[in-house]
């Protein structure tokens, strides 16, 4: 990789194996929701997104700020978000909120439909929290919508990171803004790991869902993005080391750790800093290694789908059992998740992709950003017309 600005324009095109392991995180999670057994750690693929997310977001904002479109920076920046993540995700409240009703019957419908609520505006994980789930060892039966509190993590860091970029661009050099970006996010990743040691040993609930607790995670991403021109001095013979240890530690984390782990406190640091190990080597690697084995065609499959396999397949999985009455099998949950599986090809190939590629929202931006509010207020609109609807019933 080379270094300074060609380094950050790099970081703008396709990198496979950063497709790759989305493949590995969302399957780790799946599978771990499928109750297969010696998988109880999957659910820290959501860690492993988070790193990604961090490191691929902060590559786009740092051209942003950084570039002669700053003023426009935060404007562009939702409108990307606007685009890749509420249309997937509103078709799939919408559906699951319809989906409760049905199978479920109105009351626990409504429950969903509040949580719908929450959910669409990007705060399902302080409903969650609030409600005093217990991700890691519930005894009341799961929201199907309970996996949007990791969107809810995200888009929280997302409305307040590119801020903080952007004040910093605009009160230091640009030759020093690397540096000062640095430095602020070296803070916010000490302060958020602390407390996430601290919150996960107090009160583990909102440990597991808030986003102080989980925004060091996306700084690390971040911060490789950050660090881009001391990671391309890193020399390409130590890639693929670096990339099968940090592949083979994510998988080991996920045998590892368990429903009994402390979650994620201290156990996170395993999956997040295995993640920006294999990041880091396909950075600077040539294509050896474990980056080699997830630019393979069913990892970069998988990736591709992942954002909607991760969307429908919880839904699909708690539906299913709730309305069976019972713990369904793992063979059962196996044809389950590959029906998600194909329903998110369809998904991707029918609203993702169609929208992301749109020529005619291109160079809307502001355009783009009211019409994901439009969307956020018709799932919220739409859940509160099926809770009216059943006002007064019991």
């Amino acid at each position: 990789m080379k270094t300074g600005a060609a380094g950050a324009h790099r970081a703008e095109h396709f990198r496979p194996d950063i497709e790759g392991l989305r493949a590995v995180a969302v399957m780790l999670v799946a599978l771990d929701h499928a109750d297969i057994g010696f998988l109880a750690g999957g659910y820290i693929g959501v860690d492993v997104f988070f790193v990604i997310s961090g490191f691929l977001i902060t590559s786009l904002l740092l051209r942003e700020v950084g570039g002669p479109s700053r003023r426009r920076a935060l404007v562009n920046f939702y409108a990307r978000r606007v685009k890749r993540l509420l249309p997937a995700a509103t078709l799939v409240l919408f559906v699951t909120v319809m989906a409760a009703y049905h199978y479920l019957g109105f009351l626990r419908g409504d429950d969903v439909a509040i949580d719908a609520r929450w959910c669409a505006a990007f705060v399902g994980n302080i409903r969650f929290a609030l409600v005093g789930t217990n991700y890691l060892g519930a005894q009341e039966p799961p929201s199907p919508l309970q996996h949007f509190w990791s969107l809810g993590v995200e888009e929280q860091f997302y409305l307040v990171w590119p801020s903080m970029m952007l004040l910093v661009a605009a009160v230091v050099p640009r030759r020093h803004l690397r540096i000062s970006i640095g430095i602020l996010l070296g803070i916010v990743i000490s302060a958020s790991l602390a407390w996430s040691y601290l919150q996960t040993n107090s009160d583990p609930g909102w440990a597991y869902f808030s986003p102080l607790t989980r925004a060091w995670e996306l700084g690390v991403g971040a911060s490789i993005a950050i660090g881009a021109p001391l990671v391309s001095r890193i020399s390409p013979r130590l890639a693929i080391p670096i990339s099968w240890i940090g592949l083979i530690g994510i998988v080991a984390s996920a045998f590892i750790i368990d429903g009994a782990t402390p979650f994620p406190g201290i156990a996170a640091i395993a999956p997040v800093l295995a993640t920006a190990l294999v990041i880091v080597g396909g950075a600077v690697g040539s294509g050896g290694g474990a980056v080699a084995l997830l630019r393979r065609l069913p990892f970069q499959w998988v990736g591709k789908l992942s954002y909607s396999f991760y969307l429908w397949h919880w839904p699909i999985l708690v539906i299913a059992a709730q309305h069976a009455g019972k713990r369904l099998s793992v063979a059962h949950n196996l044809v389950l998740l590959t029906g998600a599986l194909a329903l998110s090809a369809v998904t991707f190939y029918t609203v993702e992709s169609p929208v992301r590629r749109s020529r005619a929202l291109r160079g809307k931006d502001p355009i783009v950003v009211v019409v994901g509010l439009c969307l956020v207020i018709f799932t919220i609109a739409v859940s509160s017309w099926t809770l009216s609807r059943h006002a007064g019933i019991i």
